[in-house]
């Protein structure tokens, strides 16, 4: 496979490019970047800091990958980016590198679509085949599980988690943290179900999507604080479906947790 890099762009000298890359006008690429085999970046693309972009990620016009984080307790400090293999990221799209106190990288899964807007801030963690619509924002220190979508104009607060498989409305505001399989919507959003249209898509059997609504509906108005619901429904629970979420609830957050309504 042969490179292609248009005369106008700028290979800082370090950079890694691999096999069958095509690089278009005005595009500037850093001295500590990697591209993987297959990277496209279309135009006026910047890639900098300690980025790598997995094989086959096609990056469109305008984006910014791998800046220092909007973070003013950030010092400099050498952090990184990590993106995996076969993403989309669109037009204008910001993904920003690690801070220090937070770990000191953000890491991207594969197979992700990232529309035009959005952004992924410092130390988020961001599992595969997500799909973050236009002009959404993930903050800081974040983790969005596998099979995520974040609608359009929406925004997660730092160190909220999203399950996997949840989905989030447009022009949502989530502040704390989701199940998987969640259906969220709202300008301060709530949990208003699972993500029924979801779980269908992916083939899940019918008696996992039944033990989960009976999970939801067990969350929503069992005995106890919420954790001890979550506690007993993993002593009955005979669904991998239900002991993902159980073992989401009952992990490790700085959040609290959107409740069933």
């Amino acid at each position: 496979m042969s490179t292609e890099i248009h005369p106008s762009a700028v290979i800082e000298p370090g950079a890694q490019i691999g096999a069958g890359c095509r690089i278009g006008p005005f595009c500037h690429v850093g001295p500590d970047v990697m591209l993987a085999e297959g990277v496209e970046l279309k135009s006026h693309v910047v890639v900098t800091g300690d980025t790598v972009l997995g094989a086959d990620t096609i990056v469109f016009p305008f984006s910014v990958i791998g800046e220092i984080p909007q973070d003013l307790k950030y010092d400099g400090a050498a952090t990184r980016l990590r993106i995996g293999k076969r993403n989309r990221i669109r037009e204008h799209v910001t993904m920003n590198t690690g801070t220090t106190g937070g770990g000191g990288v953000t890491r991207i899964g594969d197979d992700g679509l990232f529309m035009a807007g959005c952004h992924i801030a410092h130390d988020a963690q961001v599992g595969d085949r997500v799909i973050v619509v236009n002009s959404s924002a993930i903050a800081g220190h974040c983790v969005i599980e596998d099979d995520v979508i974040i609608g359009g104009l929406s925004g997660v607060h730092q160190w909220v988690r999203i399950g996997q498989g949840a989905i989030i409305g447009a022009l949502s505001m989530v502040a704390k943290d989701v199940i998987p399989y969640g259906l969220v919507h709202g300008p301060r959003a709530q949990l208003e179900g699972l993500n029924l249209v979801g779980l269908k898509r992916k083939g899940v059997d019918r008696t996992d999507i039944t033990a989960l609504r009976a999970a939801l509906q067990t969350l929503r108005q069992g005995e106890g604080t919420f954790h001890d619901r979550a506690a007993r429904l993993a002593e009955e629970s005979e669904s991998e479906y239900v002991d993902r979420l159980v073992a989401f609830v009952l992990g490790a957050s700085d959040r609290q947790f959107l409740t069933p309504v």
